[in-house]
């Protein structure tokens, strides 16, 4: 297998990745953005890429959902939560808070950082990196763009940076979730703790439009773990939704979801069913169990018989 993920080495994005199975003895080739990452999987030069998708503080990666949910079909088959920790390096020459004039890190993560950062160095100007590692080796530079940089705890000691601070995060236990996207095959056998998701477009822009899609996963007693509005950058007032919601495909309710979904909004793009990283078997009533959709569709099947 070979791999790609928002790089440069060092982000949480590889720490993501080399939690897959013999990803760590494969090629991992770091990009530079989640867009390149998932255009090296639609051309083939490699099977999968790892990117962030969602994160517990800053909800979803916008970057991500635009861009698998254009262009080329991708699919989802495994999903990564790695616990988020920054710490504060510095260029050479720094050696106090006070002395930090600019500052680097990705958006997302400067986001979770920012009531630490107005707290202890209310001074800095902030400039958005492509990644938390890029904003932190930019400190090697000979002339730095910048003194400091938020980054992860594993890029500041393997490019042996200097650190002022640790654990600048506003939130304790802030969560990323990544995702391995491959071009669409196979879907992932069901493991009965698995996750599906989808975009959907909103067919007509009309009261009750976003209530008859949700209706459809209502009524099969299909829960919804995130949904976000996206722009669709073809006007104002036009939007798709991303959807996560517990279930598989091979599940009767979920089937189900999906034909209603399908009738209503045909250009809905099914982007997988994979095992969800938390591991919790979701709670489905007796009504909406596969048995019970299989005797109505029986019970339907002898009445046409009739006919």
């Amino acid at each position: 297998m070979s791999y790609a993920y928002l790089g440069p080495a060092g982000t949480f994005t590889e720490s993501a990745l080399l939690q897959v199975p013999g990803a760590a003895d494969a090629q991992r080739i770091p990009a530079s953005s989640v867009n390149v990452a998932l255009s090296m999987v639609r051309e083939g030069s490699v099977e999968a890429a790892m990117v962030p998708i969602e994160n517990s503080v800053e909800g979803g990666v916008s970057a991500t959902l635009d861009a698998i949910a254009q262009g080329e079909a991708l699919q989802i088959v495994a999903e990564i939560l790695v616990p988020i920790s920054f710490v504060l390096a510095v260029r050479p020459g720094i050696d106090s808070l006070e002395q930090i004039k600019r500052i680097s890190t990705h958006g997302h993560a400067w986001a979770q950082c920012r009531l630490w950062a107005e707290a202890n160095i209310p001074q800095v100007a902030f400039t958005p990196a492509s990644s938390t590692a890029a904003g932190a080796l930019a400190l090697e530079e000979a002339e730095p763009p910048h003194d400091a940089a938020i980054c992860s705890p594993l890029v500041a000691q393997e490019r042996g940076l200097k650190v002022l601070a640790r654990g600048v995060e506003d939130n304790q236990g802030a969560v990323t979730r990544f995702i391995l996207v491959t071009r669409p095959g196979k879907i992932p056998a069901p493991t009965k703790v698995d996750k599906s998701t989808l975009i959907l477009p909103l067919p007509e822009d009309r009261p009750g439009a976003l209530m008859e899609i949700l209706e459809q996963f209502t009524a099969r007693g299909v829960n919804l773990s995130r949904i976000e509005s996206r722009p669709t950058g073809q006007g104002l007032g036009q939007y798709f939704f991303s959807v996560d919601f517990e279930g598989h495909v091979a599940d009767e309710r979920v089937a189900a979801a999906l034909s209603g979904l399908h009738r209503l909004s045909p250009e809905l793009r099914f982007l997988g069913s994979y095992p969800a990283a938390e591991g919790v078997e979701p709670f489905v009533d007796a009504h909406n169990s596969d048995a019970a959709f299989s005797e109505a569709r029986d019970w339907v099947k002898s009445l046409r018989e009739r006919l």
